[in-house]
């Protein structure tokens, strides 16, 4: 499930910011991206995040900026000493040709590379407080993928009623489609005998019986019911159920193609496709579910 959360903080010196987003996953895949020097967060952030998440592509962000005032610079001698020196001797030789030279002043010396060294001077935050505030934005982050879930969960349960629905006029197609074709067989079999003497009723009967067991969809219609209750059992027990309901679309989807293959009729063939097209619909939803 997609989800974002963010949290900021700062101790006076620094002032940072937190970042995590995530989108669904076959498993967990956690990117930290943590500024030098704070690597010593990974380890209980990683620990924390596989607490709290089972699926998933995760990425988490940490900036750390320092905060006005926070700063200063030195004067490095050999540095200006050395600048200085240069000057003199550019100055000397300007002289000896003749040429005059404006004065310089000290903002144009410091200007020169190393002599004023600007360091930032942002003390490092205390990693307690980083780690606080990261378990906050964890629970945001989970807080909105439950939310999330929740909706998918509505919308789940409304596809599962409506393949119920079409499941169980399948069934009702199907008792009618039986009377009908068994009215047929009778027709053609009487037409059959009355055209020829050599017929082992038998074989006759065997190839009934046949026809029969390949046309009957009682068990398809059953093992979809059994789907129903199992992939509603599994959205109301909530956890990460994802992979379990991935699988079990598999089922849903074989179960409606043998129902197709064994229809026989325009109108169960009708409900098998609108069966077919709403498991493809949840199976779209159940990619989003962790």
């Amino acid at each position: 499930m997609t989800a974002f959360a963010a949290a900021e903080g700062d101790d006076g010196a620094s002032a940072w910011t937190w970042d995590m987003r995530g989108v669904n996953g076959r498993g967990l895949d956690l990117r930290l991206r943590l500024p030098d020097g704070f690597g010593a967060l990974e380890v209980p952030l990683r620990a924390a995040l596989g607490k709290a998440l089972a699926r998933g592509n995760v990425t988490v962000n940490l900036k750390v900026t320092r905060t006005k005032g926070a700063g200063g610079g030195m004067l490095d001698p050999d540095a200006l000493g050395a600048v200085l020196h240069a000057m003199a001797e550019v100055e000397a030789r300007a002289a000896d040709a003749g040429l005059h030279l404006a004065p310089s002043d000290a903002s144009g010396i410091l200007a020169q590379r190393g002599v004023w060294d600007i360091r930032e001077v942002a003390a490092a935050p205390d990693l307690a407080a980083l780690m606080a505030e990261a378990e906050h934005l964890i629970a945001a982050f989970v807080a909105m993928r439950r939310a999330e879930g929740a909706a998918l969960a509505e919308v789940m349960e409304a596809q599962l009623t409506r393949i119920a629905d079409l499941t169980e006029a399948a069934a009702e197609s199907a008792t009618a489609r039986a009377a009908a074709q068994g009215e047929r067989l009778k027709t053609q079999v009487s037409a059959l005998l009355e055209t020829t003497d050599i017929v082992d009723e038998g074989r006759l009967a065997q190839e009934l019986a046949v026809l029969a067991v390949k046309a009957d969809v009682t068990e398809e219609i059953d093992r979809l019911r059994a789907h129903v209750t199992a992939a509603r059992d599994l959205i109301a027990g909530g956890g990460p159920v994802g992979r379990k309901l991935d699988f079990l679309m598999q089922e849903f989807n074989r179960e409606a193609n043998t129902l197709c293959s064994k229809s026989g009729d325009a109108g169960l063939t009708a409900i098998g496709l609108d069966l077919k097209l709403t498991i493809d619909q949840m199976r779209e939803q159940v990619q989003n579910v962790e």
